[in-house]
């Protein structure tokens, strides 16, 4: 439950600062969410919206690999919102049913496709120890290249 009452009306918004809150609610279809709070700080919220929108529309990570790893970090974080909203965007990019039950089951990662299983990997140890073992950045690292795994660590930290 939030401490303050999120702002999901253009009126709420002084008018100096509306062309934000238009922004935020063409992009995603209203002010909800996470974004419904940082419209208390539009400048911060501007900045969010333009980073988030390069990691999931502009980044070298291509959607079905985003939102895999947004999967995996909602899970992680037990966040509902964020799960609830990516999961879908996640079947939509063509990310498999058999990754999203291992993510949403919190299953062992083994029996996943390779890519899945690092990106999994990648994102549950980065999460739970602060670290990554040197061979999962590295299976990552040489099919994608290094700006796609640091792209992705973005997307994971946002």
């Amino acid at each position: 439950m939030p401490r303050v009452t999120p702002i999901t009306t253009k009126e709420q918004v002084a008018a100096e600062h509306q062309s934000i809150f238009d922004a935020v609610a063409e992009g995603r279809g209203s002010v909800r969410g996470p974004f419904s709070i940082m419209m208390y700080s539009p400048e911060m919220c501007g900045r969010v919206l333009n980073t988030s929108n390069f990691l999931r529309f502009q980044s070298s990570v291509k959607p079905k690999e985003g939102e895999l790893a947004i999967c995996a970090t909602a899970r992680e974080k037990d966040c509902p919102f964020v799960w609830a909203a990516h999961v879908t965007l996640a079947r939509k990019a063509g990310t498999r049913e058999e990754a999203i039950a291992v993510v949403r089951d919190r299953k062992d990662a083994g029996g996943l496709a390779p890519d899945e299983r690092a990106i999994v990997t990648y994102v549950r140890q980065l999460l739970r120890n602060n670290r990554v073992e040197q061979a999962v950045f590295d299976a990552l690292k040489d099919r994608y290249g290094g700006p796609w795994v640091v792209e992705l660590t973005g997307i994971i930290g946002h």
